[in-house]
């Protein structure tokens, strides 16, 4: 984050999140595989995420851009829209039961600002 706070981010990451599934998402910068490094290392029982980290892989292999993307995928593998929903991730960057979305979305971006 190099500006607003948490709960500034985590509101806008709820409003991403009520979009439709097959809503496109284009991201300014290509580092789909590295976010996808980060992400499986805080939810490597995500076995959609598993699935789309071999998909990348392949892409990036191939010289192959992956973006743009889509909402659905995002929601179902991006761990920044999945904090609050994934028991997995809760427990791997130190979040409590009783965090709210924004605090374990912090906790998130700490990790990752970190990995």
């Amino acid at each position: 984050m190099f500006e607003g706070t948490p709960t500034q981010f985590w509101s806008s990451l709820l409003r991403l999140r009520e979009l439709p599934d097959d809503t496109t998402v284009y991201c300014a910068h290509e580092y789909t595989e590295s976010n996808a490094k980060f992400a499986i290392s805080i939810e490597p029982g995500n076995l959609d995420l598993v699935r789309r980290v071999k998909e990348i892989k392949a892409q990036r292999s191939r010289g192959e851009p992956t973006v743009p993307s889509l909402m659905g995928e995002e929601k179902l593998t991006n761990p920044f829209l999945r904090g609050d929903v994934s028991a997995e991730i809760r427990k791997n960057v130190g979040a409590n039961e009783s965090d709210s979305g924004a605090e374990i979305f912090a906790k998130i971006r700490r990790r990752k600002d970190n990995f």
